[in-house]
């Protein structure tokens, strides 16, 4: 099958927005600095396959010199009151909003995401920093009723100290902002290293940083390329100068992370891959289900870890939902970000591009019915992917266990009882999804779901007031909401005697 009515927009062969906000040197000690070794590595636009800037390829020594700085800048920084803490984000975050578009265009640019959804990252991403900011004189501790006379009990929190932010491509602002920010608040200083593919907005999140007033040493970035990211990695984990580790990205990258950090025995923040189920039961209103599963799949082209990886759909329902979902798909307009009428731009790289195609192909050959898309939009750029929804779905093909991080949607007609087997039976328990206007059936299968977040008739669920994380190999922890503070202090219990 091709693909049907999917509108395709030629991607432009060059940039036709000023990029604003790149830097091309990364930022330590409050300084603009390169690499020890002099050497650079550039950023590439997914979309037109074209130099977007090029930044610092830099390496452990590096990473130790970020460590250094962050660690001298904490015997300043924890000091700092609550509310000193809240002032300085309330300002970054005022100074994020007035840049909200020239960060919309750079995301674009870097990661090719269309222009609606820059847009909105850009506002998820800042309000982790808006809602910190106000966290930050939130961080209450306790007085314990004493079991004797003599004495009075008091529970405390402190900052853990230096902490090495490690973030993926696929949110280049937000997975940042949602880390720095709550670590920040508790008082920690940061060491980012961002993602390879999308270096360019966490320079610009630190030049903003810088305009705001945060001290020096309190937030910085080390840039580096594939080759160097593993010893920069070893060395934030290995590091005795570094409490804690927040990582979100694979979960064989973050098993290696772990291993790493047990010699200090760090404090460990994992967000990691998901697999999630989106059930549609025959209950359901199916229009508003496929709205959830456009929205749940097809976001950042599929590169989502909470993205809906497997649409299992109950058998009465499930001929209208494929035809549904297909209507729906051939709306979409895929092609160059910064066209804002685009709603499906580029994948991040042509190892993603051949990682997907390779997930369906293997489908093919093993039986799928192709009802849309299946190969890649090469009149686009190498990058792209036709939207793909796949049906005759078997346990043999490697889209029904693994992650495919792409536009793909695959179905599978299941009664309730085979969905939750399903969708339980992974290692990866990050987020699910399921639609039904059954009551009782809301809470069986809410509870009995194994991922740490549900979305109930909902395909979009993350928000800064969340508690965003996952169960099994999904990861440790939680980020957002009250909670996210927790990972960034410790709990210190203070006993006065003789009194």
């Amino acid at each position: 099958m091709g693909l049907g009515r999917i509108i395709l927009r030629q991607a432009h062969t060059t940039l036709e927005t000023r990029v604003p906000l790149l830097r091309d040197k990364a930022f330590i000690n409050g300084q603009w600095v390169a690499a020890a070794s002099g050497k650079n590595f550039d950023v590439i636009d997914p979309a037109s396959g074209r130099v977007v800037g090029s930044v610092p390829d830099m390496d452990a020594s590096d990473t130790t010199a970020a460590i250094q700085a962050a660690a001298d800048a904490f015997q300043t920084w924890k000091h700092t009151t609550a509310k000193e803490r809240s002032e300085y984000l309330r300002k970054w975050y005022d100074v994020l909003v007035k840049h909200h578009n020239d960060l919309a265009t750079l995301i674009t640019a870097e990661a090719g995401k269309p222009w609606k959804e820059a847009h909105g990252e850009v506002s998820y991403g800042n309000s982790f920093v808006e809602w910190f900011s106000e966290e930050a004189r939130r961080t209450h501790g306790e007085i314990l009723a004493s079991p004797t006379r003599t004495k009075e009990m008091i529970l405390i929190k402190q900052p853990i100290g230096v902490v090495a932010l490690i973030t993926p491509w696929n949110f280049p602002i937000a997975m940042i902002t949602r880390k720095a920010g709550a670590a920040l608040a508790a008082g920690c200083t940061c060491v980012v290293k961002p993602a390879e593919d999308t270096p360019l907005t966490a320079l610009a999140l630190a030049q903003l940083g810088e305009e705001a007033g945060l001290p020096k040493g309190v937030f910085n970035v080390v840039t580096s390329n594939r080759h160097h990211a593993p010893e920069v990695g070893k060395a934030l984990c290995e590091s005795p100068l570094v409490a804690g580790i927040s990582f979100t990205g694979s979960t064989a990258v973050g098993k290696l992370l772990y291993k790493q950090s047990s010699s200090g025995v760090k404090r460990l923040a994992l967000e990691l891959g998901g697999n999630a189920p989106f059930i549609v039961f025959s209950s359901a209103d199916i229009d508003k289900a496929v709205d959830g599963a456009i929205a749940s799949k097809f976001r950042n082209c599929g590169q989502t870890c909470v993205s809906a990886n497997r649409f299992l759909i109950q058998e009465e329902i499930f001929d209208v939902f494929v035809e549904k979902i297909c209507s729906k798909i051939n709306t979409l307009k895929m092609g160059y970000g910064m066209d804002h009428s685009i709603s499906l731009g580029p994948l991040i790289n042509t190892t993603q591009s051949h990682k997907v195609n390779t997930i369906v192909q293997d489908a093919i050959k093993k039986g799928a019915k192709v009802h849309l898309g299946a190969k890649p939009a090469s009149s686009l750029g190498e990058r792209f992917y036709e939207p793909t929804v796949l049906t005759n779905i078997n346990e043999s093909m490697m889209c029904y266990k693994e992650e495919i991080f792409g536009p793909v949607a695959v179905c599978i007609r299941q009664t309730e009882e085979e969905a939750m087997t399903i969708a339980n039976n992974t290692r990866q328990g990050l987020a699910g999804y399921f639609f039904s206007n059954d009551i009782p059936q809301l809470w069986r299968v809410a509870k009995e779901l194994a991922v740490g977040m549900v979305g109930i008739n909902e395909g979009m669920i993350s928000t800064a007031e969340a508690a965003f994380g996952g169960i099994k190999e999904s990861g440790i922890g939680r980020e957002g909401s009250h909670h996210g503070i927790d990972e960034f202090t410790y709990t210190k219990y203070m006993c006065f005697g003789n009194l």
